[in-house]
């Protein structure tokens, strides 16, 4: 279609047989068309012989001018789109040169009909835009993209206005114009985390642009929460468009607009008109993620065709007519719910789109001919057929088409959480009390760096107080202020979330806690001030949450084609052709948030700093307990088996055979061979003190070695703070009366597994002894505070987990629901690589509360009867023997669709329930519970695998072609190790050694199914040797149907009935957000039915493309589709972001 002399069109837009003329006239008026008409001669005399019914047009042409800088002129785009236009009979064109637009007065510019001009920057002057207005006034052309209003386009400000007059969604925004005759609009005061432009306050994150549209220097500022900088955007330089900046403060010369930071999960749409009923969209990562521009094998930036909504059409065609550009570039948001427009550019071309330059000539040629075959006389009739976009067609799998993955995963390493708790009752923290509102609720949370700092002026003043009077009237205990002061100086800043001072308002003071308090408690109020810090992610925790990301992808179909041999990247297509709707939530925790954001690194191999990727691509579900819990308030039933619990471990004799029965009714066999380990729980505390004594008088000796005095341990720590940790522990682990305090037991084993695996290279001695000890009683206490009994872990777990279960089932229901409609025809079966296949995503990242409780939930919840399931009954044997559900532990529920079966059947959707317990134990792996592997029913289908005549040669045939989804992956593996590929597919299942003709590729080196017995070896990540790998997914059932499993869901919603009221109320206030225009449903009409003989084309997958994503998976806080939620529960409303 592109080479000059091909076919064309003819005035109808009908293809027929004409030349291109591209014609390069000199200033003078007549040397255009003389050199025109011996061209064309000469064109006429090839055409003859090529072909001799050949009819030469009629004398008059409309002539179309080019009047741009070279640059633009002679790109690419312009020249395919100008040859096709020129296949139109009666058009030519003819391109002014850049010499003549910068040096020639107008009258000496060729002459044309229709003018095609446009603004921009040449390589040393820019295009002179008032010599173009004076040519268009004295020559009078069809003007394509208006003259005057490009003036317009060149300042943002005046932008802006024109869009907010249209009535077109754009980001809250406000201008500060640094202009000394106009002081009131310069108005601007900077806070750490906000900025106040002329009374509007901008909360960070916020975008900082450059009010002249030819500057592309445009700023965003990230939260101090986030880890604080900015992200400078820039025209892109070979392979960057971005790069973070440490640098928070906003800059102080030239004129700025500030604008709310939309977060559309990593990718911004570009869409191009060529009129008002013609838009193309494509999508490209957004230069503001890592600032790496992903770039094909010819080294052009990667983009891909996105489909527009309805509303996103008519913004098309408002911005087209606003600014009367015909043919017009502009920026998308999709964020919240809705579409934003952030930036218009004028003239510009889809870059590689042989179909948009077709689609571009032609719509320009027939806009052409309607407006001036009239007065030349020249008889043209409007074409009739569509000038619209082209969708493209869908897949619908013969195979199992995965449709879902929803995955609960704990967070990465983290240093130890530590904790101080201190009575204060300074007028100085009552006032610091009231002036964050803490009377309102009578607790207060300080976590921003200003407030910290508040409270550490606070203890500077009070110790200085006491340092010059000792007998002054401050309660407050010098020891406990001075570890306040501390802590809090401790990083010489405050940034990122590893600090945080609680203060609760007690009426009548402090109880006396026990007897080691000398005085009686106070008269009158107090605050307690609670401090915590540490547990920030470690290092090895990015790694282990990144590579854990990498390792993903693998279980998401494709990788074939151009694919093969790089697992995983069927997942990066999915997610950036907007076929992946992918959301990622995180408790508010610092530890965790930056888990999610390291493991979306990995999951889409994005590169750079976390902090950019965690505003854009991670949501905080601080919502009442979705993914947080407030450990302060603990329900009656947790403190009634702690209560319990504390009791039996205070026994000072050998468990009983009424202390097991006690202790552990369910027989769990990690629970019986930790108090076999233990036996007298008093006998093993005294061993653990002893321990630990003995670890602190060997910090202390290091200490006093001058060798040692500025050792550096692991992230950044000093022997000083790790004598404070492990003092702390030695001084709250017993008291004065010689009993031990159960519930510092966790905190032991957590500090003894740092050290034995970060800080092992002090040679600590026994530290291993210590380990083992502390193992064997965290083992026991950590899972039984979730509950002994089983009744006594479903209350717990339904107290923690009912918002989430609640979320699980709607993920899985709305799945089906979107799709049910949009099926298409399975001729179009092609895998992942064809453009119709749509995954769902979620990831929720949360704390080990959240996993020990779903995981509850699911085994003692009644999903299935043991008796009668014997793979279900293995799972639970397995679950049973595992004993810690330590860091990057997962739970993921796939969910599956085989499109043969009838759609109302209960086979059509299928459910897999899958679990790993995370990050291996850096002791020896002797008693490691071994599950059957990660979909182990495929083994079954290996011997039919060759039988299935559509699938027998797909490797010769269809490189392209999805590997059945019921052969994924069905070995052990670490996360780190890498496919191989066999033929030109990858290679996801285990085969036999004699089985497969590429035996020599073993794909993981793994253990064979035959055999659980073999145990795989985690050596840790490559490169990494203080990173201990992750055990994989051990598949607990895989033949789930989902009707059961939502019967389940509900069942267990139900079932919670207080629990289930006191979250009611908070869940309703907290998702029915609708009331505040936020995130509210947009239906639109459903796209039109095709007829059988029309090509199937799929429509986007929900309503509302903004959200959830159909070809969008650009995300936002608004549902995609109607909400179905549980008849039976009316109030639950997540009309947040699914």
């Amino acid at each position: 279609m592109s080479e000059t002399g091909g076919e064309g069109w003819d005035q109808s837009g009908n293809p027929t047989s004409v030349f291109a003329y591209e014609g390069h006239p000199g200033p003078e008026e007549g040397g255009m068309k003389n050199e025109g008409e011996m061209r064309k001669g000469e064109e006429e005399g090839q055409g003859k012989e090529e072909d001799e019914d050949y009819d030469s047009p009629p004398e008059r042409q409309i002539v179309v001018g080019i009047c741009s800088m070279m640059k633009k002129s002679k790109s690419k785009p312009m020249t395919q789109i100008m040859e096709r236009l020129c296949k139109f009979e009666y058009i030519t064109v003819v391109i002014f040169p850049e010499e003549v637009i910068l040096n020639e007065p107008v009258d000496k510019w060729p002459l044309c009909d229709c003018l095609v001009s446009f603004h921009s920057k040449g390589t040393n002057e820019r295009f002179p835009l008032d010599k173009a207005v004076e040519y268009a006034n004295l020559r009078n052309p069809l003007i394509i993209n208006d003259l005057n209003m490009q003036y317009y386009i060149q300042d943002r400000r005046e932008v802006y206005r024109i869009l907010q007059e249209e009535g077109i969604d754009l980001p809250r925004y406000a201008v500060l114009t640094r202009d000394p005759d106009r002081p009131e609009e310069c108005n601007l005061v900077e806070g750490e985390d906000h900025v106040e432009v002329n009374g509007e306050v901008f909360p960070k994150p916020f975008v900082e642009k450059p009010v002249c549209a030819e500057d592309h220097n445009v700023y965003i500022y990230y939260p101090t929460s986030a880890g604080g900088g900015s992200q400078r955007l820039f025209r892109k330089i070979g392979s960057r468009s971005s790069v973070y900046s440490p640098e928070s403060c906003v800059r102080k010369t030239g004129s700025y607009i500030y604008e709310e930071f939309m977060p559309t999960d990593g990718t911004d749409v570009k869409v191009y008109t060529v009129g008002p009923d013609y838009a193309h969209a494509e999508a490209r990562k957004s230069p503001a993620l890592d600032g790496k521009v992903e770039r094909d094998s010819e080294g052009k930036e990667i983009r891909y065709p996105v489909m527009l909504t309805a509303m996103e059409k008519l913004v098309a065609r408002k911005v087209c007519l606003a600014f009367k550009q015909t043919v017009c570039g502009f920026d998308l948001l999709r964020a919240n719910g809705h579409s934003f427009v952030c930036d218009v550019n004028g003239f510009s071309f889809v870059k590689n789109s042989m179909k948009y330059y077709d689609d571009c000539a032609k719509v320009l040629g027939n806009m052409v001919m309607r407006e001036l075959a009239p007065q030349f006389h020249i008889p043209w009739s409007i074409p009739m057929e569509a000038e619209d976009i082209p969708i493209v067609p869908t897949t619908s799998g013969t195979m199992m088409e995965l449709r879902c993955v929803i995955a609960i995963i704990r967070h990465g390493d983290r240093t130890p959480k530590q904790k101080m708790k201190m009575e204060v009752r300074h007028p100085l923290f009552f006032e610091l009390f009231e002036k964050y509102g803490g009377y309102k609720s009578g607790k207060l949370k300080l976590k921003k760096p200003k407030q910290l700092q508040e409270v550490l002026d606070i203890a500077r003043l009070l110790l200085a107080e006491l340092g010059q009077h000792t007998d002054c009237e401050i309660e407050e205990k010098k020891g406990k202020l001075e570890q306040l002061k501390t802590v809090l100086e401790m990083y010489g800043h405050f940034s990122g979330i590893n600090r945080k001072v609680q203060l609760t308002y007690l009426p009548n003071g402090q109880p006396k806690a026990s007897s080691e308090e000398e005085e009686g408690p106070k008269e009158g109020p107090s605050l307690l001030l609670v401090l915590k810090w540490g547990g920030e992610l470690t290092p090895a925790g990015r790694v282990q949450a990144e590579e854990l990301g990498r390792a993903f992808r693998c279980m998401y179909p494709g990788g074939q084609g151009d694919y093969a041999g790089f697992p995983g990247c069927g997942l990066l297509r999915l997610h950036s052709t907007y076929r992946h709707d992918l959301k990622i939530y995180a408790s508010d925790e610092g530890r965790v948030q930056m888990t999610a954001a390291a493991f979306a690194k990995g999951l889409l191999a994005l590169e750079g700093e976390l902090t950019p990727i965690l505003v854009q691509m991670v949501k905080s579900a601080n919502m009442n307990g979705m993914l947080d819990s407030d450990s302060e308030s603990l329900t009656d039933c947790q403190q009634r088996v702690k209560a319990r619990l504390h009791e039996i471990m205070q026994k000072d004799q050998d468990f009983t055979e009424a202390d097991y029965q006690k202790l552990a009714p369910t027989g769990s066999p990690s629970l019986v061979n930790s108090m076999k380990v233990i036996g007298n729980p008093v006998r093993t505390c005294d061993q653990v003190y002893a321990l630990i004594q003995r670890l602190t008088s060997q910090i202390r000796k290091r200490l006093e070695d001058p060798k040692s005095a500025d050792l550096q341990l692991y992230h950044s720590e000093t022997l000083e703070l790790m004598l404070q940790r492990w003092s702390k522990l030695e001084r709250d682990f017993r008291n004065k009366s010689g009993r031990y305090d159960i519930s510092k037991i966790p905190d032991i084993y957590d500090c003894v597994k740092y050290d034995t695996q970060h800080n092992a290279t002090l040679g600590l001695e026994d530290t291993l002894e210590l380990f083992r000890l502390s193992r064997a009683l965290a083992d026991i206490v950590i899972p039984q505070e979730y509950g002994i009994n089983k009744p006594e872990k479903m209350d717990i777990a339904q107290a923690y987990c009912l918002p989430l279960m609640k979320k699980i089932q709607l993920d899985l229901q709305r799945t089906h629901e979107d799709e049910a409609v949009n099926k298409l025809h399975p001729l179009y079966s092609r895998g992942v690589m064809s453009p119709g296949r749509h995954v769902r995503t979620r990831l929720y990242f949360t704390s080990e509360s959240h996993v020990h409780s779903l995981l509850s939930i699911f085994r003692y919840g009644g999903l299935l009867d043991e008796v009668k399931d014997q793979q279900w009954k293995q799972a639970m044997d397995y679950l049973s023997a595992v004993s810690e559900l330590n860091y990057m532990t997962q739970i993921v529920i796939m969910l599956y669709e085989d499109n043969n079966k009838d759609p109302g059947s209960e086979e059509r959707f299928h459910v897999e329930l899958h679990f790993s317990p995370g990050v291996k134990s850096c002791e020896d792996e002797e008693n490691v519970p071994l599950g059957f592997g990660f979909r182990p029913a495929s083994a079954e289908n290996q011997e039919k695998q060759t039988n299935q005549g559509s699938l027998e040669d797909l490797s010769q045939d269809e490189p392209d072609r999805a590997l059945p989804l019921s052969e994924l992956i069905s070995i052990r593996r670490s996360p780190m190790i890498r496919n191989r590929k066999t033929g030109s597919m990858e290679v996801l299942s285990e085969t036999s050694p004699g089985s497969s003709k590429g035996a020599s590729y073993r794909l993981f080196p793994s253990c064979s199914r035959q055999s659980p017995e073999i145990k795989p070896t985690g050596l840790g990540f490559e490169g990494c040797s203080m990173v201990p790998s992750i055990y994989p997914l051990e598949t607990l059932h895989n033949s789930l149907s989902l009707k059961q499993v939502d019967e389940f869901l509900n069942a267990v919603c139900e079932d919670s009935s207080d629990a289930h009221a006191k979250t009611m109320k908070a869940l309703s206030v907290l998702f029915d957000t609708s009331s505040q225009g936020y995130g509210q449903a947009h239906t639109y009409p459903p796209p039109k039915a095709l007829s059988s003989s029309e090509t199937p084309v799929r429509p986007p997958t929900h309503p509302l493309c903004l959200s959830s994503g159909p070809p969008s998976t650009v995300s936002s806080a608004g549902p995609s589709s109607p909400t179905s939620v549980n008849p039976s529960n009316p109030a639950i409303h997540f009309s947040f972001s699914e």
